[in-house]
């Protein structure tokens, strides 16, 4: 495996290069490409790496905006900038957690430079790193945020479609899977040209 990893100094955060090489191990990150295109996504959706835990600290017209569903007529009011709320009834019932009331969906709300989120996912994760983050899910933002973006790309077997090349469209084939549209796609493409043209 011959990554380039000495030539992202001083372009991406040291805490991150550091965790480069035994992520790409053990979650198949064998080429510049596949490198490159993980970083991109990762930068975009973690704002620079600076990010490691989902902001669910939603106004009332931020809650009706993006989870419309959960929040009709005037419900919003009695959950607007509670995270912990928030998270209870939006993740409840689903991924794996219990119920708004168990409050899973708070403790597995999304972690990470791309967002692991859900107790099942937790649970996959843990067997698959060796590491309890179920009982400690602060482990995935302090601990493996790198480790488990890429246990999300591999999952999901992004990686093929890493390999179709290093063009527009297939840093939009990957944002499509992990954003479920095209949110951010221009700054996706950006942040992927810039990494692809330094790792090369």
């Amino acid at each position: 495996m011959n990554l380039n990893i000495d030539k992202l100094k001083g372009h991406i955060p040291e805490f991150v290069i550091i965790q480069i090489p035994e992520t790409a191990i053990k979650f198949n990150i064998t080429t510049n490409l596949r490198l490159a295109h993980f970083l991109a996504q990762c930068s975009h959706e973690s704002g620079g790496f600076k990010a490691t835990q989902e902001n669910l600290n939603y106004s009332v017209a931020g809650l009706k905006n993006t989870f419309p569903k959960y929040f009709p007529g005037l419900i919003a009011e009695g959950y607007a900038r509670n995270p912990e709320k928030i998270a209870s009834k939006v993740y409840g019932g689903r991924m794996g957690n219990g119920d708004e009331a168990s409050k899973e969906g708070y403790k597995f709300r999304g972690r990470g430079y791309i967002q692991l989120t859900g107790k099942q996912n937790y649970i996959n994760f843990a067997k698959f790193i060796g590491e309890d983050t179920v009982t400690n899910p602060d482990l995935v933002a302090t601990k493996y945020p790198l480790a488990s973006a890429a246990f999300f790309f591999n999952s999901n077997k992004l990686w093929t479609i890493c390999d179709e090349g290093a063009n527009n469209s297939v840093v939009t084939s990957l944002t499509k899977r992990i954003n479920g549209g095209v949110i951010g796609l221009l700054d996706r493409i950006k942040h992927f040209n810039d990494f692809n043209a330094l790792l090369k």
